[in-house]
């Protein structure tokens, strides 16, 4: 296990009498890029959520980087939930891009980026400034740094979401569907800079329905559907010549 990011077992989580996640394992190696594909309804941003504790789970257990996530272990076997500072340590180890791009709309696209490491690791403001702009321009926004979102478009509000995450120096990355907000043309921008980051060496945890990404990006696809993992492979094996007839039902729509 000494080389997981990420290790689930037997995870469950329930939204009132609707079980959303029914025992899932999972684990990802580091430096290894998983896309995460399936229906709607399928589960697919609940794991994600539920791999930075967004939201609890039910049931089971999640280590991230070698540790319980959210609570420690007793000798006895029963689990003390980790006080707030504690799981905020471990959460600045996970960057999280969502759908939706979730700035703050008063800043500029740097101060969004620095303010991570400024307020919450309590880096020197200028340093976080610096950092900042250089990931600006490692996302292809150094001449945006001023900008605030709603001078930016939705690819570019994206990136600065990216740069953002990336400031925490996170060792996992989960992307929840982050094309599926945009426009046809601003997708590929993103893409890119996504499939820049998995080169460099970056877990990721992705859930997309760019299939032609998976495809040139992954490591490794699972197929979700019904709260269960229902095929898992390398990209080649579950896109192409599936074992399921879920998964290539699947795959026969979105195609």
């Amino acid at each position: 296990m000494n080389d997981l990011i990420v290790h689930a077992r037997a995870v469950r989580k329930s939204f009132g009498r609707n079980e959303i996640l029914k025992g899932i394992d999972l684990a990802i190696s580091a430096g290894e890029v998983v896309c995460i594909i399936g229906p709607s309804g399928s589960g697919k941003t609940t794991l994600l959520r539920c791999l930075n504790r967004l939201e609890t789970i039910d049931s089971g257990r999640v280590w991230i980087n070698g540790e319980l996530l959210g609570y420690v272990e007793q000798p006895d076997g029963t689990l003390l939930e980790r006080k707030y500072d504690d799981l905020r340590r471990q959460r600045q180890g996970i960057g999280m891009v969502f759908q939706r791009f979730n700035l703050f709309p008063h800043m500029t696209a740097l101060e969004n980026v620095a303010e991570g490491p400024w307020k919450i690791k309590g880096e020197p403001r200028a340093a976080a400034m610096a950092r900042a702009g250089e990931l600006l321009t490692s996302v292809g926004l150094g001449d945006r740094t001023d900008y605030h979102p709603a001078q930016l478009s939705g690819g570019q509000q994206q990136r600065v979401a990216i740069a953002r995450a990336l400031a925490m120096d996170p060792r996992l990355m989960l992307f929840d569907e982050p094309t599926s907000a945009l426009d046809p043309e601003l997708v590929g921008e993103v893409l890119t800079v996504m499939q820049d980051l998995a080169s460099s060496g970056m877990t990721m945890a992705v859930v997309t329905h760019e299939m032609s990404f998976a495809r040139t990006v992954a490591d490794r696809v699972i197929f979700m559907a019904d709260g269960v993992i229902v095929e898992s492979g390398t990209a080649e094996q579950v896109l192409t010549n599936p074992q399921h007839q879920r998964t290539a039902d699947f795959l026969a729509r979105v195609r």
